[in-house]
């Protein structure tokens, strides 16, 4: 039928190129058997397009099956507790801004931006992370003090390693302290807030990396950088983690106009790393110490290191001169969290995820939204969910873990024909009372298909009504782990079912 129609349209183009010749002389119409041509092969489009179609996601994004979410729950949970135990409040802003709120200050990323079609006057622009959206809010709102987390879904532009955990949708976690505040007291708690996920939720072993933006402009300056040339030689720098410092300087060289000899005074700081001794010895350094940056920087950063000390987390902190954080809002203390080699004897090669938090003090960024350039000092810090998520996953396969997808605790089951009603009357009971229960959309289910299903799903207990129970004014209650059953009395079922599942 496809084929014949086909033709018959193939035909009836061919008369109308015919007419169109033929009509030469007259535009209207023309311009009618143009539009007739556009309209059979808009048709003929369509029925191609349905042998075409291809089911996927977009590239950089994935769907998460009910396994997948329940270990991304676990996730959740677990960092969601960590901002409230640090009394953090939670907000929400739009998944799109309007263009120029965005525009500006994100560096060399700016290009990673998704740009959406004008929809009605305004240029829109998919957000690319919470913090910018986050000094929106502050400055449209006035707000200058303020300790609060949002997760939420943010979009890049990126060439995805989605096996590393990278994609172009994905989510961010973030927690912020914004306000007037004495120095390095909330720098130092976001530090330890990345400390308490990271071993909370047991990936191995990590390292923090701690720099600030003023030791790094001001070792550009002693270096012979040119002031117009510090954000873009930062962003070289903030490459060193993935590549040798060799070609890092053949970039800032060769591509970016920087002199040899300004390369290598760089080289000899960046390779530079350790804890409370290298910001003493960097203090008493001839050049560093001369520049006022520079000097601040490391005062900071030595007060921070005596916080760290007190919170009795510096073991897993690094004082590492080539992190710098390639966004261009960052302004004092910036840090990032990376894992180390993957203490999984499942997993035969190790994980190469990267980092999987960081952050820093961005004391200019609301102002940037002021209309009279007011500033509110924020730090903040964002895990790196995704990453994390990969990590988890793996290993879940790798030990063959069962996930449980669901929280029922109990099924209502019946063993004879002719009792739907009851069931339906003891599960109602059961979900009124908040008990978390299923039934099998059937009127007559086997008994063993019932046990089976619970056997499958992971459901630690059955109920069952029989006719003899009703009599008797109790419930079968069957524990689905040792198959040991007892009899309970209806009225007593909800604390028996609660107590039981209280400890699982």
């Amino acid at each position: 039928m496809a084929a014949e129609a086909a033709a018959a349209a193939v035909r009836e183009q061919a008369e109308v190129v015919r007419r169109l010749k033929q009509d030469e002389a007259d535009p209207e119409r023309i311009a009618k058997e143009v539009a007739k041509l556009l309209e059979m092969k808009a048709q003929l489009g369509g029925e191609e397009g349905k042998h075409k179609f291809v089911l996927k996601t977009p590239k950089g994004t994935r769907d998460y099956s009910p396994k997948q979410m329940a270990i991304r729950e676990r996730v959740f949970t677990a960092i969601i507790n960590c901002f409230k135990r640090h009394g953090a409040e939670v907000i929400d802003t739009p998944v799109f801004e309007l263009k120029e709120t965005l525009t500006g200050k994100y560096g060399e990323d700016s290009k990673l931006i998704y740009d959406l079609k004008d929809q009605g006057g305004e240029l829109l622009s998919l957000r690319y992370d919470l913090t910018v959206p986050f000094a929106r809010y502050l400055a449209m709102n006035k707000i200058t003090n303020i300790k609060r987390y949002h997760i939420a879904k943010v979009y890049r532009r990126d060439n995805p390693a989605m096996t590393r955990g990278r994609y172009r949708e994905f989510y961010q976690c973030d927690f912020d302290i914004a306000g007037q505040f004495d120095p390095m007291i909330p720098d130092a708690e976001c530090l330890k807030i990345v400390h308490e996920i990271l071993s909370d939720l047991q990936l191995g072993d990590f390292l923090i990396k701690v720099n600030d933006r003023r030791i790094l402009d001001g070792m550009f300056a002693v270096c012979g950088v040119p002031d117009s040339k510090f954000r873009t030689i930062c962003s070289s720098v903030d490459k060193l983690d993935k590549v040798p410092w060799e070609e890092v300087k053949n970039e800032m060289v060769g591509e970016k106009g920087l002199s040899p000899e300004a390369a290598d005074r760089i080289g000899e700081y960046v390779q530079l790393h350790g804890g409370l001794d290298l910001i003493e010895q960097l203090l008493q350094d001839p050049k560093l110490s001369q520049n006022k940056l520079a000097k601040e920087g490391l005062g900071d950063v030595k007060l921070l290191f005596e916080y760290l000390t007190l919170f009795g987390i510096t073991g897993k902190i690094s004082f590492d001169l080539s992190l710098a954080r390639g966004l261009d809002y960052y302004t004092g203390v910036i840090y990032e969290a990376v894992l180390l080699q993957q203490q999984n004897d499942h997993v035969e090669d190790p994980v190469s995820v990267g980092s999987v938090a960081g952050g820093g003090r961005y004391d200019g960024l609301v102002g940037m939204f002021d209309p009279k350039g007011r500033k509110v000092p924020c730090v903040g810090v964002s895990i790196g969910i995704e990453r994390i998520f990969s990590i988890l996953e793996q290993r879940v396969e790798a030990s063959e873990e069962k996930i449980r997808t669901t929280e029922t605790q109990v099924l209502v089951a019946s063993a004879q024909k002719k009792l739907l009603e009851e069931r339906l009357k003891l599960i109602s009971e059961l979900w009124d009372a908040g008990i978390k229960a299923e039934i099998l959309y059937k009127k007559n289910p086997k008994l063993l298909n019932q046990l089976q299903y619970c056997e499958e799903t992971g459901i630690p207990l059955v109920a069952i009504v029989g006719e003899q129970e009703l009599k008797d004014g109790v419930v079968k209650l069957r524990d689905v782990a040792t198959r040991e059953e007892v009899n309970i009395r209806r009225e007593n079922l909800i604390e028996e079912i609660r107590m039981r599942t209280s400890q699982l």
